[in-house]
């Protein structure tokens, strides 16, 4: 949440940055799939789930629309939908996608995490307990 004071009032305005952003990359990937999938209503669901190597996993689906409490963030038209319980541990994240050699994907750049498995498809914030496995940074890549 965003404090900004005009000093020309004597009151304080209080406005709300989204929980999670994405750049303009991954809403053109959003777009085009879908497009591919003649699915031009719907938006992109991202969400954290437990589990994954480092205790905690992203997860992401297409979906028609958002559901009730839902965040709804848009961007270029493209809708991004999070539940209220993955807004608290994507607050102030960004997704992206990237396409490089070594293949494409969407990533998850999330100020919260303290550490990712080597894939970055899992990750454990600083109030989060570590994983069975050790919650270590490494990766068997199983996500």
């Amino acid at each position: 949440m965003t404090l900004t004071f005009d000093q020309s009032e004597t009151e304080l305005e209080y406005t709300e940055a989204p929980a999670i952003t994405m750049t303009g990359g991954a809403a053109a990937k959003v777009r085009a799939l879908l497009a591919e999938r003649n699915l031009p209503d719907h938006g992109l669901r991202v969400f954290v789930s437990g589990g994954g190597c480092s205790g905690m996993q992203y997860g992401m689906a297409i979906e028609a629309k958002a559901r009730e409490f839902d965040t709804v963030v848009e961007t270029e038209g493209v809708k991004l939908f999070v539940d209220p319980t993955s807004a608290m541990y994507l607050s102030g994240a960004s997704v992206d996608y990237v396409d490089n050699l070594m293949g494409g994907g969407f990533r998850i750049d999330n100020p919260q995490a303290v550490s990712t498995c080597g894939c970055g498809h899992s990750f454990r914030t600083s109030g989060s307990p570590a994983a069975a496995s050790g919650g270590g940074d490494g990766c068997g890549c199983g996500h």
